[in-house]
């Protein structure tokens, strides 16, 4: 029996996992660190933001002036082109909501906490979430399942009785790993991720039934 989700942020319920990329490929080549669009997608897509640091650290030492410093200052370039747009995932925030309305609701994100906080109020969706978990609050990130644990015991429920909702590879990874079922979201002409081992793939969320799902999985 389901009895708790938990979703991710970018890339499921808001359309920013890409901005993410851009904001930090701009960053890099400002400070000139070459990186290529497929190699910031690498670098970036899915991973949560101390994974991120981590490798920036490694691969460019001399833009690595600390993972706070930093990633504040790609905060600023991230906020500059989400200011352009509506980066809100309708279908998406709208099964949050639905489910939040009988069942317990958590974000599971691999983003900086501040910036899911700033999510959450630009979504409007405070009084639906339990809790949620960022960059700051465990380690390693996805595809470790570190993350789904920790919300499952914050939850308070057996990872078995959790359903992640996901969009990329290593979110995927991560949830199967901790033991939880995972619905992967793909949505066209978002980039493609390999999300075979999820239990559903929709490409949007809004038409996700619990009851046929469980149905289903028998």
């Amino acid at each position: 029996m389901i009895r708790a989700f938990f979703f991710d942020l970018d890339g499921t319920l808001l359309d920013t996992e890409v901005l993410w990329v851009q904001a930090t490929r701009t960053y890099l080549l400002a400070h000139q660190a070459a990186v290529t669009p497929a190699e910031a997608m690498t670098l970036v897509y899915g991973r949560s933001w101390h994974d991120i640091y981590l490798d920036i650290e490694k691969r460019f030492p001399q833009v690595a002036t600390g993972m706070a410093r930093v990633g504040a200052e790609l905060r600023v370039e991230l906020q500059r082109l989400r200011a352009a747009t509506d980066v809100r995932i309708v279908g998406s925030v709208a099964l949050l909501e639905r489910l939040a309305a009988e069942h317990p609701v958590a974000i599971v994100s691999g983003s900086p906490c501040a910036d899911i906080a700033e999510s959450i109020a630009l979504m409007e969706i405070g009084p639906y979430v339990r809790f949620f978990l960022g960059a700051e609050d465990y380690a390693p990130g996805k595809p470790d399942p570190a993350c789904f644990l920790m919300a499952a015991r914050q939850m308070g429920v057996p990872p078995a009785n959790c359903l992640v909702f996901e969009d990329s590879a290593a979110g995927v990874r991560a949830a199967k790993s901790a033991g939880m079922r995972c619905v992967a979201l793909a949505r066209s002409g978002a980039p493609p991720q390999d999300v075979a081992a999820a239990d559903l793939v929709l490409d949007d969320l809004s038409t996700f039934r619990l009851d046929a799902f469980i149905a289903q999985l028998g």
